[in-house]
């Protein structure tokens, strides 16, 4: 039997780990929309905030959008951070690539809400758009960055599962496939990926994953069975920590028959995209993804 003393410090202990990781969390979180605000948004942006059972969402788009046509998109943030003002200049350039509106979701958060709460939220924001805004699944685009990318795809797997009616393609920027952290690119890019921290993966994984297996299909869609998904776009940089986790799901995906087009960016950081308001080849990417989109709802 231990001692009343010895009782005392196991209970600091574990006080001062519980304010660490709220107080890391929170940094983080702050961290991406203070990077966010940095950015000017345009004048013709058009957001619109709606609430979806509790859930914080937006319409983004601009006048040129045509209405019927939809991207679910799905942020990244490592399943700990990311919201509607991290991820608004992102979605509104895909919005004007495209001509489509974008309807970005506030999915829950890891810690307080681990597997399956982004999931879960991801599945009943699509079913909404179907059933409460009556929208044809073959005018929806699933598309989303890091663990919103890893989170797109796990969502097509789970829609096919369930026999929900796929919507028409996914397009993923740097997905997050791998929370095993398996990838040959984690020892191979660690030293320069200037985003990305590989005790940060570490952390972030084991806070969506918890106590569950990290290569349960429905948390890293690399360990799932990939038949008969609609077609995927996947954006990846030569410069990633986890550029692996898109390039060998690409892989397996092909041989399962999906329609994958991988485009492998040379010397491209992760989800380079979202720089796109300081770097050209940003926005020349997200150009791609919107010709793509395109193609695959005409």
């Amino acid at each position: 039997m231990i001692s009343k003393g010895m009782e005392a410090v196991i209970k600091l202990l574990k006080n001062n780990a519980d304010t660490v990781l709220k107080n890391r969390v929170k940094e983080s979180r702050k961290g991406l929309d203070v990077l966010a605000s940095l950015i000017k948004l345009p004048k013709d942006m058009i957001i619109e905030e709606v609430n979806i059972d509790g859930m914080n969402a937006a319409w983004i788009s601009v006048p040129s959008c045509t209405p019927d046509n939809v991207v679910l998109y799905l942020h990244g943030g490592g399943y700990i951070s990311g919201s509607l003002i991290s991820h608004q200049d992102l979605a509104m350039r895909i919005s004007r690539a495209a001509r489509i509106r974008v309807f970005l979701i506030e999915y829950r958060l890891a810690p307080e809400h681990p597997f399956p709460a982004a999931l879960e939220d991801a599945i009943n924001a699509y079913k909404w758009l179907i059933n409460d805004q009556k929208i044809n699944p073959k005018k929806i685009v699933i598309a989303g960055d890091s663990a919103g990318g890893g989170l797109t795809l796990v969502t097509l797997i789970k829609l096919r599962d369930e026999n929900i009616t796929l919507p028409a393609a996914g397009a993923c920027l740097s997905p997050w496939t791998d929370l095993a952290l398996t990838g040959e690119s984690f020892k191979r890019n660690v030293k320069i990926d200037p985003f990305l921290k590989d005790y940060d993966i570490f952390f972030m994984a084991r806070q969506y994953v918890g106590y569950d297996d990290p290569k349960n299909p429905y948390i890293s869609p690399l360990y799932a069975d990939l038949h008969d998904l609609p077609p995927i776009l996947m954006h990846v940089g030569t410069n990633e920590l986890i550029q692996d986790d898109t390039t060998r799901f690409a892989e397996k995906a092909k041989k399962a028959g999906v329609d994958v087009t991988l485009e492998v960016f040379d010397g491209m950081i992760h989800v380079f995209q979202a720089f796109s308001a300081w770097a050209p080849e940003g926005q020349e990417a997200i150009d791609k993804i919107g010709e793509y989109i395109q193609e695959k709802l005409k």
